[in-house]
């Protein structure tokens, strides 16, 4: 089982990890502020396209930056350090629950973990996500440490890692673990162990030293700028309200975690039968309020994306591998597997249903791309992975959990082989190949109605946007040119898959 845990972490976070461009608009936007950083010589404040971006605080650019002075400006190098944060998320979850639940159980639990879709997702995308993932759960098993052996290296660990958290993406990183560990402690009753730990006066300065340094920096040097823009629009009106039209009902985090946990969403279900059992175990209480927590928190929040649930996905992770140990039944946990193998085999086929009824010909364009690219072997492949499922759910020698780790394998290698880079083609190739073209012939571009950040950073400079003018260079969506103002001629010099580069005649 070693060797196989760790086969789903490479396949999940590190096979093919460059072969897919920059998607936008996240990893265009965190990757273009980074270089940023670079050409301004300043790695405290974050700009992109030449504006303030106070969307997140400073370590994942320090990562990004120290990973692309020793790879180069790549997408390898982009990616790589939420890889690594992956990595490290998926270890410390093996040695916590080897510490309580035995080897066997702790490998389960890491590759459960890493090919989860919703940590490939962003264990392979270059943001904060997967930073932040892996401090919350480092606090919060430091935290459980500190409660069931009082030591007080385990207090400092979690005020450590809560002060990472707190300079990777701000105050979330302080209220998954306070609220956690409160919520476990008042269940006690004992709300004073609570207080004593979480306002120890030398964790609070481990935290403190951490953190606060750049945050008083940044106050100074950019002013009620970084305020607005950070603590309020990015933190209270998250809460408040739906930000960037991110918003959903009170259901929201139901299909959304049924789909991020694929293809291991029945042993979600199984966890919710043993409620009962899981309430009578002390650790498992306090893995489960993780994991309640942050559903209960962020499906009351205004702003909804279906990444937040992960800050408690890994509490429930480790319920999910202990369980499925107790369980008799193999071919029910398996119809997940099936499903996931058998909606890929008939995704071109849905692609191919939506270009024909979809009324945006930009994504028309993307789409017809994206069929372009399914062979034969993409059939033969995901045909016979269906079999193999139907086959581990009728076979019933073989343990269920070496069951699942080895077609979690083949679904995170499947995914990173055919999925993410024929993606990354119909949806990114032609934003590459325009910013490639003009940094060519040293072009001044300006985008128009169209948010693409990724084109920065093949261009090599940032990239204004604005209206356009007679003279000017103008990247922007083939459907949009209809909208120019009148008299506003133009010549085209690029136009692929939906996306345009015209020169407006002077």
């Amino acid at each position: 089982m070693r060797w196989l845990a760790a086969a789903a972490i490479v396949a999940s976070f590190y096979w093919m990890l460059g072969a897919a461009p920059l998607f936008d608009v996240d990893e265009g936007a965190f990757s273009q502020a980074t270089l940023e950083m670079f050409e301004r010589g300043d790695f405290l404040s974050t700009y992109l396209n030449g504006e303030p971006r106070y969307d997140k605080p400073i370590l994942v650019y320090w990562l990004q930056a120290a990973a692309v002075a020793l790879l180069g400006p790549n997408e390898w190098a982009f990616r790589l350090p939420s890889a690594i944060c992956a990595t490290l998320w998926a270890w410390f979850t093996y040695l916590f629950v080897k510490r309580y639940y035995g080897v066997e159980r702790g490998l389960f639990a890491a590759a459960l973990l890493a090919t989860s879709l919703g940590v490939f997702i962003i264990g392979r995308a270059a943001t904060a996500d997967a930073l932040l993932n892996m401090l919350i759960a480092a606090s919060l098993f430091a935290a459980w440490q500190h409660l069931a052996t009082a030591r007080r290296g385990w207090l400092y660990a979690t005020h450590a890692a809560i002060g990472l958290g707190v300079l990777a993406k701000g105050p979330i990183a302080i209220l998954v673990p306070f609220a956690t560990t409160l919520l476990y402690c008042w269940l006690r009753r004992d709300l004073r162990t609570w207080a004593r730990a979480v306002f120890d006066w030398r964790a609070l300065l481990v935290l403190l030293v951490i953190a606060l340094p750049w945050y008083v920096v940044i106050l100074l040097k950019e002013g009620s700028g970084f305020v607005q823009g950070f603590f309020v629009k990015h933190n209270v009106g998250r809460f408040s309200g739906p930000v960037s039209g991110h918003g959903g009902s009170l259901l929201y985090y139901l299909p959304a975690l049924a789909l991020l946990s694929l293809p291991f969403t029945a042993l979600v279900v199984l966890v919710a039968m043993r409620i009962r059992a899981i309430w009578r175990d002390e650790l498992q209480t306090y893995l489960l309020l993780w994991f309640g927590f942050v559903f209960v928190f962020f499906s009351l929040s205004g702003t909804k994306l279906p990444h937040y649930v992960l800050y408690g996905y890994t509490g429930l992770v480790i319920l999910m591998a202990v369980h499925s140990y107790q369980l008799r039944a193999v071919f029910w946990p398996l119809v997940p597997v099936l499903a996931f193998f058998a909606g890929l085999l008939a995704l071109p086929h849905a692609l191919s249903y939506a270009a024909r009824h979809i009324g945006d010909p930009f994504y028309r364009e993307i789409l017809g791309a994206a069929l372009g690219g399914f062979d034969t072997a993409y059939f033969v492949f995901y045909g016979m992975m269906c079999a193999i499922t139907l086959y581990a759910m009728l076979e019933r020698v073989t343990p269920l959990p070496r069951k699942l780790m080895a077609l979690g394998f083949a679904a995170a290698l499947s995914l990173g082989t055919l999925i993410v880079p024929l993606a990354g083609f119909a949806q990114q190739s032609a934003i590459k190949e325009a910013a490639l073209l003009c940094r060519e012939r040293h072009l001044d571009v300006v985008t128009w109605r169209l948010n693409a950040p990724s084109f920065s950073v093949y261009r090599g400079a940032p990239t204004p946007s604005r209206e356009p003018r007679p003279g000017d260079v103008v990247l922007t969506k083939a459907s949009r040119l209809a909208d120019l103002p009148a008299g506003l001629p133009y010549d085209l010099i690029y136009s692929k898959r939906g996306i345009v580069l015209a020169k407006i005649r002077a």
